[in-house]
């Protein structure tokens, strides 16, 4: 693990660089406290850290004060290091925001324990960290894809569209379903319909940029937005699509199966102001077009043709897939 020595006294710095190696750390030493603020605000910056209190530039409780508003960056175990003995000068250490307090000449063992202490709350700020990371993850993603989710995919959507629209730009909404996707769990089982969807998920994604957006917007339906996107290039990226899903079977625990995919592509430029629910029942109604029209193909909504689009996408019985 890394530790960083600040002291400006060459004789005290030497011994404690000498006392860490021996114990295995891997020691970073600098002699005043900018130095100091620059390692620990550095990438893999160490996350433990020997101050002594008295140093040019930057004094130990100045560092600590600087090192605590950077709340963006990993949390760093401090130790000051003083022959200041009194009360006042303790309190006054640990509330600039220092974890510990040593008082010169110290003992090494002591040294050695104080620092083991501190790795033990470091490695419990890493598990919490985690574990909010984890929780944070399944709230925005799909737990058997792990694209975003339907709520997430739709913000994204919604913020996307905003700035397109203030920006003068143009956003692609492409809203693929897979076809005839219940047969493959009524014959195979839904493991391997799960199968199918997880490689999907994993070909939309390779066939899009890593600004664009993919979510899946509901049992084999996935949304794709597509942002700053070319209006003429857009039918062609979702023709991409179509075939990055098509071309090669799906290696599944039954065998290589075949899957294809309907889509129905909107462009926000045609549509002007309207909110993002809205484009989507727009968009949805081409995907049904596309069902309509024998699947495995593309269908664009624009304003002058939706009425007739709405009439074909949705029948009297209910859409087969």
């Amino acid at each position: 693990m890394k530790i960083l020595i600040a002291d400006d006294d060459p004789l005290t710095r030497r011994l404690l660089e000498k006392t860490l190696e021996r114990v295995g750390y891997e020691v970073i030493s600098v002699t005043d406290g900018r130095q100091a603020v620059k390692s620990l605000s550095a990438t893999d910056a160490p996350r433990l850290a020997l101050l002594d209190w008295m140093m040019p530039e930057l004094d130990g409780p100045g560092v600590c004060r600087e090192i605590r508003k950077r709340r963006e960056q990993n949390y760093v175990y401090m130790i000051l290091l003083t022959s200041r003995q009194s009360k006042e000068d303790t309190v006054l250490g640990l509330e600039s925001g220092a974890d510990d307090y040593l008082v010169k000449p110290f003992n090494t063992d002591e040294l050695k324990a104080r620092l083991r202490t501190g790795e033990r709350i470091l490695h419990l700020e890493d598990r919490l960290v985690e574990a909010r990371e984890g929780m944070r993850f399944k709230a925005t993603h799909d737990h058997l894809t792990t694209l975003w989710n339907r709520g997430v995919i739709m913000d994204l959507l919604g913020r996307e569209l905003t700035r397109s629209q203030r920006e003068n730009g143009c956003t692609a909404v492409l809203l693929g379903d897979l076809d005839r996707f219940k047969s493959v769990n009524d014959t195979h089982g839904h493991l391997v319909g799960d199968q199918v969807l997880r490689e999907v998920a994993r070909r939309l994604l390779l066939s899009v940029r890593s600004y664009d957006f993919v979510g899946r917007y509901g049992g084999e339906e996935f949304l794709v937005v597509l942002n700053n996107c070319r209006p003429d290039s857009a039918f062609g990226r979702a023709e991409e699509i179509r075939k990055t899903i098509c071309t090669r079977p799906i290696q599944t625990d039954a065998g290589p199966l075949g899957v294809t995919m309907s889509l129905g592509v909107l462009l926000s430029r045609d549509w002007g102001q309207r909110p993002a629910d809205e484009l989507m029942r727009e968009v949805d109604a081409a995907l049904y077009a596309a069902k309509a029209a024998g699947r495995n193909c593309i269908r664009q909504a624009k304003p002058e043709e939706s009425r007739d689009v709405v009439s074909i996408a949705r029948p009297a019985v209910e859409r087969v897939r």
